[in-house]
């Protein structure tokens, strides 16, 4: 394998031409670099760490590991309503999965082309970094930003306010378990939006206007309703009948197991949002024009706790405590 500055020099170096129209003074090679925020806007910084085994399956494609180390994390930024401008990204690589240098290229080549692929997408810069030997991981730090006093935050909401999320939801479950019984379709639309989420930057930008709170749902979208209502002081009531499955969910794990999926699943990446009723046609118009449906879900209320859900429990994730209410 290279030498950890000829493998950052290969892989992960753009030319200095699209370095500069980025706003980047300083950009990789030097020990740190140096960025030139726009006046009137304020910064808005989020890191992510995706761990073999852990986030993502070790024999997934290269060019998929690389899309959905940057995609959770540009997925903050969305939450936020921000616009991605730069990341850094700390790679560690597990020398021991690579037979001889020509499959370690193999690998840091789709590995490169799927991170690259989708910051050009979203005009991201990568402006830095380190690489080095262990279990492999990546953790990616994204910058970006937000006019001044604009950016969304998880403590905005109201009782009254609706509540709606982006898109649809248990995809990143569904497609987990499809590839955990050997489906390895990628167009399959399940392990696409496991293996390879979208990030709603353009949609977080769009319900600036209209939301007062939001948070992406990376924990499942009871979790992060969760952290939603704590910071806001609200309760909620749910429809179940409302809630938006993926598609192919019902198929694949049937009806009970994919509501299941849709509450409590990680790994959407999808935006859950609050606001006024009287916003949601006008929030709904403007993420069209992205393609991005939005499905109002419930209602915030006064009351704590969830509501309007079966007897049973239903759990998300968390990390260092395995499923928590």
């Amino acid at each position: 394998m290279l030498a950890e500055f000829d493998l950052i020099r290969r892989y992960f170096t753009l030319p200095t031409h699209d370095v500069h129209q980025q706003g980047v003074a300083l950009g990789i090679g030097d020990d740190a670099a140096l960025l030139n925020p726009q006046p009137g806007r304020q910064l808005v910084v989020s890191v992510d760490t995706s761990v073999v085994d852990v986030h993502f399956p070790g024999d997934a494609p290269a060019e998929a590991i690389g899309h959905r180390a940057l995609a959770v994390a540009l997925s903050d930024l969305a939450a936020m309503g921000a616009t991605s401008r730069w990341c850094v990204m700390a790679l560690t690589l597990d020398q021991s999965q690579f037979a001889d240098d020509n499959a370690a290229d193999a690998w840091l080549s789709g590995y490169a082309q799927g991170f690259a692929t989708l910051a050009g997408r979203h005009a991201t810069t990568l402006v830095g970094g380190d690489v080095t030997s262990g279990l492999l991981s990546i953790a990616v730090t994204v910058m970006g930003d937000v006019p001044n006093a604009t950016a969304l935050t998880r403590s905005g909401a109201r009782p009254g306010d609706v509540i709606a999320v982006t898109g649809a939801l248990g995809g990143g479950t569904g497609g987990l378990a499809l590839w955990q019984q050997g489906e390895r379709d990628s167009a399959h639309p399940l392990l696409e939006r496991y293996l390879w989420p979208t990030p709603r930057l353009a949609a977080g930008e769009a319900l600036r206007e209209w939301a007062t709170a939001a948070i992406d749902i990376s924990d499942g979208l009871l979790a992060d309703l969760g952290h939603l209502r704590e910071a806001s002081g609200v309760g909620a009531r749910l429809s179940l009948e409302a809630l938006p499955l993926a598609e192919g969910l019902e198929q694949a794990l049937g009806p009970e197991t994919a509501r299941q999926a849709a509450l409590t699943g990680g790994d959407d990446y999808e935006l859950l949002v609050t606001l006024p009723s009287a916003h949601v046609e006008k929030a709904r118009q403007q993420l069209a024009v992205s393609g991005v449906p939005l499905h109002v879900i419930g209602e915030c209320s006064d009351i704590p706790g969830v509501h309007g859900l079966p007897v049973q429990r239903y759990h998300g994730w968390q990390h260092f405590k395995g499923e928590t209410p």
